[in-house]
């Protein structure tokens, strides 16, 4: 990270950029503000902001603007919390092949690929992220440098490597093998100790039933989160018995539904408690639903947004291994898949499961600047969603999924100032989201009328 430091300090000695920034008092007025919580929209809205912390939540004509601060004006805005990607790889960014992109750029992930996932997202309206799986030692490298305020970034919580029965060759640097009961706890608090706040499983259900219950049982010790996939009948039962808090995906390749053992254990789960006993599930389903869509037409990819932060011969190994969209051994399957996926998202609807927005970016053909907006609109305009708590899922419960819900997932005084937004009425038009036009992040504005603020930026992020 010595290069991106080194271009951010001396970009803002120039531009006397400083800590002073983020104390700067800030008044939001006139959009309606959505605010996350189960009220009603607040019209005329005004949101006060000091150092970083929304200090005050009211309306035009009840809450007046102290002096000393800077009024922005969000009149004809909808306004939110800081929208949440619970299923990110910021590692990757697109690239078709995974074994050519893990042994041709794991050189740059930290320079080059972790960073500039980063600020795609940030800049698209994502404040805070959860990243589920890439290697440990750079997760650390870009969590210090995010800490020390050389990358803008969304808040970001991590997994460190998977953890997993079995792994290739290829894979060891970002996926490890569990085998034994001794083993899943030196491994779990080898993620605590390096700061990471999530255990991320996968094909858990290989292990054997005492393994994978040690792993859960240590992450919680240490105050860890378990997510674990659901593509199988089998990752699932285990999981809902050993205590995994959060499932991720879909699943189940071309099966109609979910057994009905299934649903009735995570029936029977969500029904043990308030919060303790609550169920998440991030279904991913966009990608899914949308590849039929994506091959007939693929011109998002030419979108430049995605290109912030690459090298130009990263761009064009990007684009060339994406060509043919229709080709990728990767996506053979989908178009089997999609006629299952409705039935698939009611019936986790029906079990009480809290669902969560997130979208697995950084898989072939998925973007940070583009995606999290697109699982939104799919919820809404496909699978039965109201708008409202597609926004709380990619807002406020994500908050609480991680336990943080004391500063982030609402605007609401005390919370963090992490806030967007858009011109138009998201409630009606979800897919306005696509086109962010205010993003604060701290109290500090990277974003406002759709223009970014590059001179916050460090140049090697900065768009010509």
């Amino acid at each position: 990270m010595k290069t991106i430091t080194k271009l951010f300090v001396s970009s803002a000695l120039a531009l006397g950029v400083s800590q002073a920034v983020y104390a700067e008092s800030i008044a939001l007025v006139g959009g309606r503000l959505i605010d996350g919580t189960a009220e009603q929209p607040i019209a005329d809205s005004v949101i006060l902001i000091k150092d970083g912390v929304i200090e005050k939540v009211g309306s035009v004509g009840t809450l007046e603007v102290p002096n000393g601060y800077r009024v922005i004006s969000t009149e004809g805005h909808d306004v939110l919390p800081g929208l949440w990607e619970n299923h990110a790889h910021i590692q990757l960014t697109g690239h078709a092949d995974y074994p050519h992109w893990q042994a041709e750029y794991a050189d740059r992930f930290v320079d080059e690929v972790m960073p500039a996932a980063l600020v795609q997202l940030l800049l698209s309206g994502v404040t805070s992220v959860r990243d589920l799986g890439a290697p440990l030692s750079d997760t650390v490298e870009i969590k210090e440098a995010v800490a020390a305020g050389e990358i803008p970034s969304p808040n970001l919580y991590t997994s460190g490597p998977f953890l997993q029965w079995e792994t290739d060759e290829w894979q060891s640097h970002y996926r490890w093998p569990i085998k034994t009961p001794a083993q899943a706890i030196e491994k779990v608090n080898q993620l605590a100790d390096a700061g990471m706040e999530i255990v991320k499983l996968i094909d858990q259900d290989d292990m054997p039933r005492e393994v994978m219950e040690t792993i859960v049982q240590q992450a919680h010790k240490r105050g860890m989160k378990v997510v674990a996939h659901a593509h199988k009948p089998d990752e699932i039962r285990l999981g809902v018995e050993v205590g995994v808090d959060n499932f991720e995906h879909t699943g189940l390749t071309t099966a109609p539904g979910y057994p009905d053992d299934v649903l009735d254990a995570l029936k029977e789960r969500t029904a043990t408690g308030i919060f303790d006993g609550l169920v998440f599930w991030t279904p991913t389903v966009e990608g899914l639903y949308n590849y039929e869509t994506t091959v007939q037409n693929h011109e998002h990819f030419d979108n430049s947004c995605w290109h912030r932060g690459l090298k130009e011969d990263t761009i064009a190994d990007i684009k060339q291994s994406i060509e043919k969209p229709g080709h990728l051994s990767y996506s053979q399957l989908v178009p089997l898949r999609k006629p299952t996926l409705k039935n698939k998202i009611a019936q986790l609807k029906e079990t009480g499961v809290v669902m969560l927005v997130g979208t697995d970016v950084g898989i072939p053909m998925k973007f940070h600047c583009q995606t999290t907006w697109r699982e939104m609109a799919t919820w809404v305009y496909e699978m039965d969603f109201s708008p409202m708590e597609t926004i709380r899922a990619a807002t406020y419960w994500p908050a609480v999924m991680m336990g943080v819900q004391d500063q982030y997932g609402s605007v609401t005084p005390g919370k963090v100032a992490d806030i967007i937004a858009v011109n138009g009425d998201v409630l009606k038009y979800i897919n306005l989201l696509q086109d962010v036009d205010f993003v604060m992040r701290k109290g500090v504005v990277y974003k406002q009328d759709g223009q970014v603020n590059e001179e916050l930026l460090p140049e090697s992020l900065r768009m010509e």
